[in-house]
């Protein structure tokens, strides 16, 4: 190159652009270096969170509810997959708001001035919505009035969350999705499903729509049945693909509840105590058997009874566990007892005879009376003829102290070990001042209040020869934790003296038990009103079975019967018969007895 030439080009060099370049490339690398610095170092959180929000995904791992069985596996309840839909109405007017702005862009419109005009474009985003069809068919499908899903869907448009139905069949839920509607959106869920029904309803109790337990075992073991949910945080790529799992928490399994109810015999229960409460035309009924060897509960059922598939017939009277919330004066069936305190406390013998002329005698300025004269009895026959001579008599050789103190020994006064939802304790104060004329009266089932669930345990008790269990609704591998409180030999004596009832004489003698020995006992109380007594009877049959090795207790409860039929032995006998007949046998229990305890007569009252 010669000098001219490098004369040339150095005289078209310019240094200031050469330098105003160089300042403006190192800024911006400055800018970018800082703006790297400023988002990795000073505020790294934000970067992170909007990575996390495009690729990071938690997925719920669903604990579905445990079941509930009796002790056989057969299932009382069951949880079923169903759907529920739920809608997001901000997202829905967003995707509304779109298609007007869409739709007046084709049309050459002002998209700018339209954002603005918040008046117009809520206008023109209802009338989209109404005039598309899909929204009638999803009302139509859920079986929903269309004003009713118009307000879900468009009353408050900031909301991102409301059901429109729950618990809808995968069938619906999958017509719905094709719909392909804005805003909409389906959600597995479980629902509760009851086989057994009305027969075990409430046993077995029910959920709300939230799947938690409100009545029966449901809510007894709510927490037990319900586990807990896990989680899965994974992270996505752009195509949805799982490329790391960052966080696995395993659910907790619920757990599984086994009853100590046998179905089996649960229905045949049921079907007996329905029969008699329609039958007497009752206002309600409960009855329960227990394994006298173990203190499970292998029937308890009530009498109205409710579905608890279908709860909208269901008014709360009918969803009552009567059998261990309501109580009532037992009557004749606690006469047992005041035979065996006697025994018990050494002032009567087995084979002692009571004179109960002339069938009335006054205590305390107030009468105790038979229906008839039966002069000198028997213990056997006080029991077979259900004297209140004789017990009263009984009683009177007892000090007053020692027979409360029984009969609270016997479970009266306190809960029966079930933790059942509702159950009461019963009325009975121990504490208190007792009269003459309360303590006969009490040796006949007054003055005391008691669930059959209660008098249940008492029979249970006689039923393993004086040792008290707690009852239990739960299938045990062994016994309940036993005390003796009643010496066995009493007690078989006063079992075998209540095979009389079902003989000719007794209160019971058309009491039809097939194959078997039976000790029973009848019981009719007047219902206590506000001030005294009413006119409405209860009538209890009790006993245990069979009687050469007691397996089973049943009481039969029957509440309010109708007409003039109102005695126990009469209305709770043939439930009782049909119920420990039936029961035995279906836990092959060897018949005792070759002929049937079948005797023609007119029932006496008890």
């Amino acid at each position: 190159m010669t000098d001219g030439q490098r004369k040339k080009v150095a005289s078209s060099f310019i240094a200031w652009r050469f330098f105003l370049v160089s300042i403006v490339i190192a800024a911006v690398f400055v800018a970018l270096a800082s703006r790297a610095a400023y988002i990795q170092i000073l505020e790294p959180d934000m970067a992170i969170d909007e990575n996390n929000k495009r690729t990071l995904r938690v997925e719920a791992l669903h604990a579905q509810r445990g079941m509930i069985f009796d002790r056989h596996g057969k299932e009382l309840a069951v949880s079923v997959p169903v759907v529920s839909v739920y809608a997001d109405p901000k997202a829905l007017e967003k995707s509304l708001q779109q298609k007007v702005l869409k739709l007046a862009k084709k049309q050459g419109e002002n998209i700018d001035a339209l954002q603005k005009n918040s008046t117009e474009l809520a206008k023109r985003s209802a009338e989209i919505y109404h005039n598309d069809p899909r929204w009638r068919e999803l009302a139509e499908v859920l079986q929903s009035p269309q004003n009713e899903i118009n307000d879900r869907l468009r009353d408050d448009l900031s909301r991102r969350y409301v059901y429109l139905k729950r618990q809808i069949t995968p069938a619906v839920a999958n017509y719905i999705d094709n719909l392909n509607l804005p805003g909409i959106h389906l959600l597995d869920e479980s629902k509760r499903y009851y086989p057994a029904g009305e027969v075990s309803a409430h046993v077995v109790g029910f959920t709300n729509i939230d799947g938690e337990g409100i009545e029966g075992i449901e809510n007894l073991f709510d927490k037990a049945l319900t586990g807990a949910d896990g989680r899965r945080t994974v992270r996505k790529d752009a195509q949805g693909r799982e490329i790391e799992v960052l966080d696995e928490r395993e659910r907790i399994e619920p757990e599984n509840i086994t009853l100590s109810i046998d179905q089996r015999i649960q229905g045949i229960a049921y079907k007996a105590l329905k029969s008699a409460v329609l039958s007497f035309k009752a206002t309600s009924g409960s009855a329960m058997v227990v394994d006298v060897k173990t203190g499970e509960i292998l029937a308890m059922v009530n009498s109205p009874s409710f579905n608890p598939n279908n709860l909208a017939d269901s008014a709360p009277h009918k969803r009552r566990n009567r059998a261990v919330t309501d109580l009532f004066e037992p009557g004749s069936t606690v006469k047992p007892l005041s035979v065996l305190a006697g025994l018990e406390y050494g002032s009567i013998a087995i084979d002692e005879v009571i004179d109960t002329h002339p069938g009335w005698m006054r205590v305390g300025g107030r009468l105790v009376t038979d229906p008839r004269n039966n002069k000198e009895m028997t213990l056997r026959e006080i029991l077979k003829k259900s004297s209140n001579m004789g017990v009263a008599k009984i009683v009177q050789t007892l000090p007053k102290d020692y027979l409360v103190r029984f009969f609270q020994k016997a479970g009266f006064g306190e809960d029966t070990g079930t933790n059942m939802v509702g159950e009461s304790s019963g009325l009975y104060r121990p504490d208190r001042r007792w009269s003459d004329f309360e303590i006969a009266t009490l040796s006949y089932g007054y003055a005391v209040s008691v669930s059959t669930a209660q008098l249940a345990r008492v029979y249970a008790t006689l039923g393993s020869g004086g040792i008290s269990r707690p009852l239990t609704i739960l299938k045990q591998e062994d016994p309940m934790p036993g005390e003796r409180i009643m010496q066995e030999h009493n007690v078989k004596a006063v079992v075998q003296m209540m095979e009389s009832v079902f003989e000719q004489g007794g209160t019971a003698p058309n009491v039809k038990v097939d194959g078997y020995r039976v000790a029973g006992k009848t019981g009719t109380s007047i219902k206590a009103v506000a001030g005294g007594y009413g006119d409405e009877y209860v009538g209890y049959f009790a006993g245990v079975g069979p009687v050469s090795d007691p397996r089973l207790a049943v009481v039969v409860m029957v509440n309010e019967p109708g007409g003039d039929v109102y005695y126990g032995g009469a209305v709770s006998g043939p439930a009782f018969a049909e119920i420990m007949s039936g029961a035995l046998r279906m836990l092959n229990v060897a018949p005792d007895l070759e002929t049937f305890a079948t005797l023609d007569s007119e029932s006496n009252d008890g």
